[in-house]
C-alpha cells in the first residue's frame, strides 16, 4: 500500500452533525523492543521480537516522530504515550494487512496488536482440530466478535490472516461509528466484516445472531472489572509496570462515560462471560466453538464449571505467552467430537 496515500481523520456518527476527532487512552503490554520480554508468542504471530521501525515509518510516516532511543540504545516508542501507541497500531495494520485510516474516538481503548493476533492464532488452531491439521480459510469461515468495539480490530486481523468473514456486535452507536468509519477506508475488509448493533446491553447474542445463523467460531474480549474504579486501579497498575510512576508524570486519565462497556460491568468477567455460556446453549451446535479472553486464572474454575454445567461437550482453557504478561483464553462447544 503506497505510504504516501492519505485518509481523512474525521468521520461523521451518522445521524450525528458531530464529528468523531481522534484520539485515545490505551491498553499497554510489554513492547516487543523491550529485552524483558520473557513468554513466546504464536508460532504464526507476525509480531515475533523487535519491531522493525525503520520499514513501519516508510509504511507510515507518521510514525517517525514518536521513534527515539531507549535505555538500551535501540530505536523504540514511548509505550506509556497513548499517541504513540495508536500510531504503531496503525504502522502495523497497514504493513501486514494494507489497512487505511485506522484511528480512535476520543477515550476508547487501543488494543495491544500482538496479543490480539495471538489470540486468534490460538483460536484458529481450535478450528483446525486435534489432527494437527492447518487452520480453515476463506469468507466461508465465519466468526462472532462479541464487542468488536471502535477498532474493529479482530475482523481486520482475522480477515487480513485467514480470509475470515465476521460479524461485530457492539452496544455504543459511537463505537459502531468509528468501526463504519475505519471500514468504509478499507473496502476490501468491509466486504468480510458486517457490524450489527445490540440495542439490549443485557443480551450478548439475543438480538444478534439471527434465527438459523451459524458460525465456526466467537470470540471475545470482556469488560474485566466490576467497577470503573476497580478499572481506574487497573489502569494505575499498568502504568506502574511501564515505570511511570515516578511523580513526574499522570497516567492517563481514562473516559469511563461512554465507554464503560469496553472496561467494566455488574460481575466483572465471571459475570459477563457467565451471561455468554448462559445464552451459548441456545445456540448449541450452531457454533463450533464459543471463546472468550480470561484476565484472572483464578476465574477459570468456576467458568470451566458453569460450562459444564451448561451442557458443553468438551471445554478448554487455551494460555497464550504475551511478553511478561501470561494471558489465556476459554473455549467450549456443544459440538461432538466427530461432527468437530
Amino acid at each position: 500500500m503506497p505510504a504516501s496515500r492519505r485518509v481523512d481523520k474525521q468521520c461523521p456518527i451518522p445521524g450525528n452533525s458531530v464529528e468523531i476527532r481522534c484520539k485515545v487512552a490505551h491498553e499497554t503490554m510489554p513492547p516487543p523492543n523491550d529485552f524483558r520480554r520473557t513468554e513466546p508468542l504464536h508460532p504464526r504471530n507476525r509480531h515475533q521480537g523487535r519491531y522493525d521501525l525503520k520499514r513501519l515509518v516508510q509504511v507510515h510516516p507518521a510514525l517517525g516522530r514518536f521513534v527515539a532511543r531507549n535505555a538500551y540504545g535501540d530505536d523504540s516508542i514511548d509505550f506509556a504515550d497513548p499517541v504513540a501507541v495508536r500510531t504503531l497500531n496503525a504502522a502495523l495494520l497497514g504493513d501486514w494487512h494494507g489497512v487505511v485510516g485506522w484511528d480512535l474516538p476520543e477515550g476508547f481503548l487501543c488494543p495491544p496488536i500482538p496479543g490480539r493476533a495471538d489470540y486468534l492464532h490460538h483460536a484458529a488452531d481450535l478450528l483446525a482440530g486435534d489432527t494437527q491439521s492447518a487452520p480453515p480459510r476463506g469468507r466461508p469461515v465465519r466468526v462472532l466478535d462479541v464487542g468488536t468495539g471502535a477498532s474493529v480490530i479482530y475482523p481486520l486481523i482475522g480477515h487480513g490472516e485467514y480470509g475470515w468473514s465476521f460479524v461485530g456486535s457492539e452496544v455504543d452507536p459511537q463505537a459502531i461509528a468509528s468501526a463504519q468509519c475505519i471500514l468504509r477506508a478499507n473496502p476490501r475488509h468491509a466486504q468480510a466484516i458486517e457490524l450489527r448493533r445490540q440495542t439490549h446491553p443485557q443480551h450478548i447474542f439475543n438480538g444478534i445472531v439471527h434465527p438459523g445463523e451459524a458460525f465456526a467460531l466467537i470470540v471475545c474480549n470482556p469488560p474485566f472489572h466490576v467497577s470503573a474504579a476497580a478499572a481506574r486501579e487497573g489502569s494505575q497498575r499498568k502504568w506502574r509496570n511501564l515505570g511511570r510512576a515516578d511523580g513526574g508524570r499522570q497516567a492517563p486519565n481514562l473516559n469511563f462515560g461512554g465507554q464503560a462497556g469496553e472496561l467494566w460491568c455488574p460481575g466483572g468477567e465471571i459475570g459477563f462471560i457467565g451471561r455468554m455460556i448462559g445464552e451459548s446453549t441456545a445456540l448449541g451446535s450452531r457454533c463450533r466453538w464459543f471463546t472468550s479472553l480470561v484476565a484472572r486464572q483464578e476465574h477459570v474454575g468456576q467458568l470451566q464449571a458453569l460450562a459444564r454445567k451448561a451442557g458443553a461437550t468438551d471445554v478448554r482453557v487455551v494460555p497464550m505467552g504475551q511478553g511478561q504478561k501470561q494471558s489465556r483464553f476459554i473455549a467450549w462447544t456443544f459440538v461432538s467430537v466427530a461432527l468437530r
